[in-house]
């Protein structure tokens, strides 16, 4: 039997998961020292690591590449997919904000609203459920531009400690949604290898508890 297969969102979630993995008495040494490498073994446990970008975890996973993967509730919300999520890990934690300039009246009037964002789907899914009619404008880069150089109204962006708000003028006018890291599963390697995976996540949740 091949190895189970784990897809890991590189960078602050991969060293939250390293740390999961330690806690399960995994032998990390070869993800402490990876250098270029993109897939990587833990021994014993017959698990391979593959190391890659949020959105593509979610791709490996749903064509079943991956058995499992790591990957904020974030990139989830914005890209969908077919696969079970079966566990919220806990950390990764932030939230997403609808926010603006601080003290503008965003919700007077009854003109359409432009939104700056790098996830047009959360945003639409949003505004939606309040039935507001709004034009989204999608940035790549740094999304707290928009309102300044009032391209938008307001942006919806991930928030975590709001610093970089209060820094440029800007405050938080909404919370929209709380995301963390989830485990997700493909749906054919959850009755392959069942009882393993099984195994794993039971692991997990008695660390997580």
């Amino acid at each position: 039997m091949r190895p189970i297969r784990i897809a890991l969102t590189k960078g602050r979630l991969e060293k939250d998961t390293i740390k999961l993995f330690e806690k399960l008495g995994f032998d990390c040494e070869q993800l402490h020292n990876k250098g270029r490498k993109l897939i990587l073994s833990i021994p014993n446990e017959n698990i391979e690591i593959v190391l890659a970008k949020a959105a593509d975890v979610i791709t490996y996973v749903e064509y079943g590449v991956c058995d499992l993967g790591v990957v904020g509730k974030d990139t989830i919300l914005e890209c969908g997919g077919s696969f079970f999520e079966i566990l919220d890990l806990g950390f990764g934690k932030c939230r997403f904000a609808l926010a603006g300039k601080k003290g503008a009246d965003f919700y007077s009037g009854y003109n359409e609203k432009i939104i700056a964002t790098k996830y047009p789907n959360v945003t639409r899914a949003f505004f939606d459920k309040k039935g507001m009619d709004i034009k989204v404008v999608k940035i790549e880069g740094s999304v707290e531009l928009a309102p300044l150089l009032e391209l938008s109204d307001a942006i919806v962006d991930i928030v975590e400690t709001g610093s970089t708000l209060k820094e440029n003028g800007l405050e938080v006018y909404e919370d929209v949604v709380n995301v963390s890291a989830r485990l997700i599963v493909n749906n054919v390697s959850l009755k392959m290898y069942q009882d393993k995976i099984e195994n794993l996540v039971k692991q997990i949740e008695s660390v997580l508890n």
